[in-house]
């Protein structure tokens, strides 16, 4: 076989392996790419143009490495031009000093405004009432108090569509992250510490958040839904769950906090207003 047949023959291997992959992407939810939240939706336009700028550079690269190898192969009887000059030509220098140089210049903007906009401690802009939560990672199980409503839930996370849910996450457990890829930003739980989050959702749905940190042997379990309700159907969560016959105080608390799996939610009435304090202050010695 001729060697221009071959590369073609290559060519279109790769356009057919490229298609299928496509094509099997279609079916497949890949919530990072398919964004239902306001922070998510950034997030997915940063990744977009990041990769679209990275392929300027990666692209042109390998097109010219595969013709170098190609035209200054060993077989190859074709006469060379001779260029001893070539290296100092400035055109090229240009090119490729220039072309790099406005790639990194627009890469560095990007990420200037990005990293403002989408700081986690940065509260969303909203005419709606924010929701507070307060998050422990557990060993391997999500505690969310709910401190303004009085209630808590164990592996399952309620709140209004299109309003702002202001986080506030500790661990009482190895450091953890926390991660609703829906919904955007992943911001880790520490012991001791109380770090922020602010998130939003588009749309009434119910969303996938996990543990993005491995923590053990019940890691893989660490999930949790994230439902994103109408503010009728979350009123009436809460007052449902207001209800509850079990409540969450230091006794009920250490019993959720030894390590073990969780399959099924679980809610509660909060007996401990400050219980997420009181976590946190475990962890502070005698200070």
């Amino acid at each position: 076989m001729k060697l221009r047949y071959k590369i073609l023959f290559g060519a279109l291997l790769i356009v057919l392996a490229m298609g299928g992959l496509a094509f099997y992407l279609q079916g497949y939810n890949v919530p990072v790419l398919m964004p239902e939240g306001v922070i998510s939706d950034q997030q997915r336009t940063l990744i977009v143009w990041a990769t679209f700028l990275g392929l300027l550079v990666v692209v042109p690269v390998f097109i010219m490495l595969f013709a170098v190898a190609l035209k200054y192969r060993e077989g190859n009887t074709r006469p060379k031009k001779y260029m001893p000059n070539w290296d100092s030509n400035r055109w090229i220098e240009g090119l490729w000093w220039g072309i790099p140089l406005i790639i990194i210049t627009i890469l560095g903007v990007i990420t200037w405004q990005s990293s403002h906009e989408l700081d986690p401690y940065r509260p969303l802009a909203s005419d709606r009432k924010p929701v507070n939560v307060q998050v422990v990672a557990l060993q391997w199980k999500w505690l969310f108090i709910y401190p303004d409503q009085g209630i808590a839930s164990v592996n399952a996370l309620h709140f209004p569509a299109n309003t702002p849910v202001n986080f506030q996450l500790t661990a009482d457990a190895p450091m953890n992250s926390f991660w609703i890829p829906s919904l955007g930003s992943q911001v880790y739980a520490m012991n001791g510490m109380s770090s922020k989050l602010h998130l939003e959702a588009n749309n009434v749905g119910s969303y996938d958040g996990m543990s993005a940190n491995i923590s053990g042997e019940g890691f893989s379990k660490m999930r949790f839904k994230a439902n994103a309700m109408s503010v009728a159907d979350y009123n009436e969560w809460v007052a449902k769950t207001q209800k509850s016959q079990d409540g969450l105080d230091m006794p009920m608390y250490e019993k959720l906090a030894e390590p073990g799996v969780q399959d099924s939610p679980s809610y509660y009435v909060l007996k401990k207003g400050d219980l997420y304090d009181t976590i946190i202050m475990k962890y502070m010695g005698s200070h």
